[in-house]
């Protein structure tokens, strides 16, 4: 059949970024010397500072004897499960010890690197010089994410390499010859902004025009796309998204960071039409970047190097209404709303929040853009089982987005067992696979606060529900049998990695109050203990073929992404 040849079309298109929002300040008053000043060592505890601050106050006090110093242990862990905490108490700490400047360490990751960036503009905010310790594949983030702290003079003294790579003799030659002089540099000379700034325009300015190759060749170049084709984010399109919201165009939802940069109305449709939403599905958009602004989230974590991702759960009417898939292939491309919401997730925190790779963005391998998981709540109301959405504490029928960052993910196939045991035996096995570095937010750096997330098929759950066990019931068993020794555990958290220093067993990590009581309930190296604190922190979905028996299991990271929900708001013409 002859088709006849379209004409060419032109685009006027969007910015999908937003305006910083966040409240700028200088950097501090350098002094001209550091004879006879007290220096403070704040630290994230991570990647050996217990090493390389007294490597640096051994040199310093060699420059300068007059110097005295005030331990990092005055000022807590800028890192761990009482971050906030920790920076709010910081300047009257400061000023109650004297201090004159500050070292501010260790960034050799995705995650501890913003830590480290933030203490130092809460310490330069408060008017004290600093100086960050950031390992040299770091120092691009710490550049980047500083103007987001309100400061873009944030000055950075580099560790050479990595220090996990550097014997105790390399360590210490490379912080005095190389780092130490950074050092001195950052507290005593003015610093000066770092790499250039972003782009910046007004939100109804035409920043484009031309074909759809044009347009998509654009918007790659600038960084505005995912490397896949785009829709192009017209004056035209975006009025349709926005038809189907109750809020202004110009609300300002929040701020995310690592940018500093406003999330509104307007930037949300903006980036739903680029991902190829459909405008009816706006609402979900704006519940999801209210998840992503709200503080317990902790978007600030998202560039970590261990690519923890988003990952949407939709529970709700609405997504029936929508075209949402929750059976065969839940979690595979093909559905239209469930692939272009996952791709808006990842699209929002690109162009708003400043998440690119190189820069904001650390992830050593990452994941694909995560596919909206939707719950198969037709089926859990044959088994009378209480949705997702009512286990959070929401009422029965409400449309819920919740966003929590999982980290990799384990197929738990071919379910065999007609026993409740039997069956959580199986996925508890799921889980504890799936378990390793991320027992950090079980117990060590961010203790209870693990939240790792298992899937059900409607199959398993029927029955589970067969044998009188409901949702409650399964986290029940989940938490009986998804346990480790306690060796293993202490393996995970302070041999494989250096993210709990000293190796500390778990007795001694519940004598400091960083793992509850049943860790440390013998010294038998073999006794089991639970990869969470209690039976609800494992997170539980049901969606999937509703004729086969098989699961997915998904790590978490902790307070790096605490699983948030929202409720959806549609206009009344919607309803």
């Amino acid at each position: 059949m002859d088709i006849a040849a379209p004409l060419a079309t032109s685009y006027e298109t969007l910015w999908p970024g937003g305006q910083t929002a966040v409240q700028t300040f200088p950097s501090a008053a350098r002094p001209a010397r550091l004879d006879g000043l007290v220096v403070a060592f704040v630290w994230d505890y991570v990647f050996r500072g217990d090493e390389i601050f007294p490597i640096l106050q051994e040199a310093l006090a060699e420059a300068y004897p007059t110097m005295t110093f005030v331990n990092y242990d005055t000022f807590g862990n800028t890192f761990g499960g009482d971050e906030h905490g920790v920076l709010e108490r910081m300047p009257k700490l400061l000023a109650a010890r004297g201090i004159d400047v500050a070292v501010s360490g260790v960034g050799c990751c995705g995650a501890c690197t913003p830590a480290v960036m933030r203490a130092s503009a809460a310490i330069e905010r408060a008017g004290i010089p600093t100086a960050s310790l950031v390992c040299q594949g770091f120092v691009g983030q710490a550049h980047a994410i500083s103007p987001g702290q309100g400061c873009a003079a944030l000055p950075v003294a580099t560790l050479r390499g990595h220090v996990d790579s550097l014997s105790k003799e390399e360590l210490r030659a490379s912080v005095i010859q190389h780092t130490l002089p950074e050092v001195i540099r950052c507290l005593t000379e003015t610093p000066v902004a770092q790499g250039a700034g972003a782009e910046s325009f007004t939100a109804t300015e035409i920043v484009a025009r031309g074909s759809f190759e044009a347009i998509n060749h654009l918007y790659d170049a600038k960084g505005w796309s995912d490397g896949l084709p785009i829709v192009p984010p017209t004056r035209a399109a975006v009025a349709d998204f926005l038809a189907h919201t109750p809020d202004a165009p110009d609300r300002q939802i929040g701020v995310l960071q690592p940018s500093g940069a406003a999330v509104t109305t307007w930037n949300v449709a903006v980036n739903g039409v680029i991902a190829g939403c459909r405008p009816e599905t706006m609402p979900i958009l704006v519940a999801i970047a209210e998840v992503l602004c709200d503080p317990a989230y902790g978007v600030e974590h998202s560039g970590d190097t261990t690519g923890g991702d988003a990952l949407i759960i939709l529970n709700g009417p609405i997504l029936r209404e929508l075209g949402f898939n929750c059976e065969n292939g839940a979690m595979r491309d093909g559905a239209r709303a469930n692939n272009t919401v996952g791709r808006f997730l990842r699209l929002l925190l690109r162009n708003v929040g400043g998440l690119r790779p190189g820069a904001g963005d650390k992830c050593t391998f990452g994941h694909p853009t995560r596919i909206a998981l939707t719950e198969h709540e037709v089926e859990l109301a044959k088994l009378g089982w209480p949705t997702f959405a009512e286990q959070r504490g929401f009422a029965a029928g409400s449309n819920l987005v919740t966003v929590g960052r999982f980290t990799g993910d384990t197929v738990v196939g071919s379910v065999y067992g007609r026993n409740p045991e039997g069956i959580a035996r199986y996925l508890a096995d799921g889980l504890i696979r799936q378990s390793g570095w991320e027992l950090i937010f079980t117990v060590g750096l961010a203790a209870g606060t693990h939240r790792p997330l298992v899937v059900i098929s409607p199959m398993i759950a029927k029955t589970l529900a067969k044998a009188g066990v409901g949702r409650a019931g399964l986290q029940e068993l989940l938490f009986k049998y998804a346990r480790m020794p306690a060796r293993k555990m202490e393996e995970f958290i302070g041999a494989f990695t250096n993210l709990v220093p000293g190796r500390r067993t778990l007795n001694a990590l519940h004598a400091e109050g960083l793992a509850s009581a049943q860790y440390a309930l013998s010294e038998d190296p073999e006794r089991l203990v639970p990869i969470v604190e209690s039976p609800d922190q494992i997170l539980l979905v049901v969606s999937g073929d509703p004729f086969r028996s098989n699961a997915i299991v998904f790590g978490s990271n902790g307070l790096h992404g605490f699983p948030t929900s929202r409720e959806v708001r549609r206009t009344a013409a919607a309803e």
